[in-house]
């Protein structure tokens, strides 16, 4: 692994963690968001994570489930999910159940973004709740990339960007529409994400690192969402392999 530090047009120091393949970063990830979950369960004795879904994080998934934590103590959700029943295979609670709520990690408890409503304007109150239950920030949130410069659910021309970007004080989600989205979308807010305690960046392959590159220029955040998540203070950590 190598871990070295690259300044934005922001100037924003920036650590990246470079992985010859994707086993080895799945790792290190996990490594990092344990000893952060295992921190914060020894100061407050519970601790919440946020994920995101599609097919990067699935051995990331695997390696955290095989480490011993305080798991009946941790609460699981995720970044956001496709408003589709978990029977479908597009279902990003359908990826945590299988690939992330098994060995060790069963015991954890675990909040999906998706209810039984037929649309996510319908069941968006329903979550709100749930997750507002939570009561403290997120110990650790993973976050992944799109080529886009989506993250999360904030896509470039979302119906409800601006309101995911800046959402009414104390709202932890959002609806989302897009073109680039296909199937309606329930997303985290950035708020919720940027006060996490560690925010994590997952992302593989040399289009998403252009990508990446092209998001530390100067530029609207609207056309790029990740640089939202880029421009923080304190700044992610970055995961990479090719």
């Amino acid at each position: 692994m190598v871990t070295f530090f690259q300044k934005s047009n922001f100037c924003l120091p920036f650590m990246i963690h470079e992985f010859s393949c994707s086993a080895d970063l799945a790792e290190a990830l996990a490594t990092a968001v344990h000893k952060t979950l295992a921190a914060r369960l020894r100061r407050d004795g519970s601790a919440a994570l946020a994920v995101s879904g599609g097919t990067t994080p699935l051995k990331f998934f695997q390696a955290l489930a095989a480490k011993n934590l305080d798991w009946p103590a941790v609460t699981i959700t995720l970044v956001d999910d496709r408003w589709v029943p978990e029977s479908s295979p597009r279902s990003n609670a359908a990826l945590v159940r299988t690939h992330l709520l098994q060995n060790l990690a069963a015991a954890a408890s675990f909040i999906p973004l998706v209810n039984d409503a037929v649309t996510p304007e319908a069941g968006r109150h329903e979550t709100e709740s749930a997750i507002a239950a939570l009561n403290h920030r997120f110990a650790a949130v993973v976050l992944g990339m799109g080529t886009d410069g989506h993250t999360a659910s904030f896509f470039p021309g979302g119906d409800r960007l601006a309101e995911a970007l800046h959402p009414s004080l104390g709202q932890n989600i959002e609806t989302m529409r897009a073109e680039a989205a296909i199937d309606p979308r329930i997303t985290l807010t950035l708020p919720v994400l940027l006060e996490a305690e560690h925010l994590f960046i997952h992302i593989e392959g040399q289009a998403k690192r252009d990508t990446f590159e092209t998001a530390l220029q100067p530029g609207p955040i609207e056309t790029m969402p990740i640089r939202a998540i880029l421009r923080r203070a304190p700044p992610p950590e970055i995961f990479w392999s090719p």
